[in-house]
């Protein structure tokens, strides 16, 4: 099976060829055969009845400095290709959101991974909610005496962007801190949406584990350890990736979140878990599989490729 296969992602000519989940996934659809197309979401647009995109056709090589060729700039109508791949990295803002509507137009017809009328329905730190008995104790809310009601009930706390990403924004306050006034003030003045507040994990030290699941199975989990004086694990930020292997509590989350995965079509997802505590299903652009392959083994590109050749077959 030969799929028309379009990306729309931030410019592949910047990523890391040796980190990017998004060039691995492009890169394991070349060697199974499936012809390319990369733009940016800036480039998508409805033109008369039709979703748009302008970019190029690529080839692909693991080649540091020279891992993509493009042919010339064109404009094809999204309808006419098999699979679109959304994966832009946040900040979930309004951009993000109107990519979903434009491309709920052409799906499922033209399979969209993930779709996106669940991505745009259940960003990172919002599906969570659905699954209390799996989370910390957890608050969304913009007032400030509300927030100061959760710090003072739970006392050691993490604050963060509601739609942030890769740690941006994510600050811990402990015990007696007393920045929670001046912190609410800094982020009422940038945007006018709600923050998130969660109890403290003392676990993070340990490790903060990305699972990944393909089609709300999970294939395999790598450790994100904090730098020396970081309380952020991301990668981003400097955070470690170890080998680590899933627990029957790392199994018990993903058997109860799996099944509403598969239901909503998210095929690949990475969920983030400390202790004993789910924190975050990623939908919208999770990392992880190459450090999961170097790690165990696992091609999680080729499982990711089998799950939506089997959907579009």
């Amino acid at each position: 099976m030969s799929l028309k296969v379009a990306l729309q992602m931030d410019p592949i000519d910047r990523v890391d060829i040796d980190a990017d989940s998004t060039f691995r996934i492009a890169e394991e659809a070349q060697k199974r055969g499936h012809e390319l197309f990369f733009y940016t979401p800036d480039h998508l647009s409805f033109r008369e009845g039709h979703v748009m995109a302008r970019g190029h056709r690529i080839e692909l090589r693991r080649e540091k400095g020279n891992h993509v060729t493009m042919g010339p700039q064109e404009d094809i109508d999204l309808a006419d290709w098999d699979v679109i791949w959304l994966r832009q990295d946040p900040p979930f803002d309004m951009g993000y959101i109107t990519s979903t509507h434009l491309l709920d137009m052409i799906h499922p017809k033209t399979l969209v991974v993930n779709d996106p009328f669940w991505v745009r329905n259940y960003p990172e730190k919002l599906l969570v909610l659905q699954f209390p008995d799996l989370t910390p104790p957890t608050m969304i809310a913009r007032d400030f005496d509300t927030l100061k009601s959760f710090k003072n009930t739970h006392g050691d706390i993490i604050l963060k962007p509601l739609y942030g990403n890769g740690g941006a924004g994510v600050f811990r306050l402990e015990h007696g801190d007393r920045n929670l006034a001046s912190l609410h003030e800094l982020f009422m003045g940038i945007n006018r949406e709600p923050l998130i507040a969660q109890k403290f994990l003392p676990d993070v030290s340990n490790g903060d584990k990305r699972i990944i699941l393909v089609d709300g199975e999970p294939v395999g989990a790598i450790n994100r350890v904090p730098a020396a004086g970081e309380t952020r694990s991301n990668m981003h930020v400097g955070g470690r990736p170890e080998k680590i292997g899933l627990t029957e509590r790392d199994i018990e989350i993903c058997a109860a979140i799996g099944p509403l995965l598969r239901e909503k079509g998210q095929i690949f997802v990475g969920i983030d878990v400390i202790g004993d505590y789910l924190t975050e299903i990623n939908v919208t652009s999770p990392t992880g599989i190459q450090e999961l392959e170097r790690f165990d083994g696992t091609n999680t590109a080729e499982l990711i490729w089998q799950a939506i050749e089997a959907k579009v077959g």
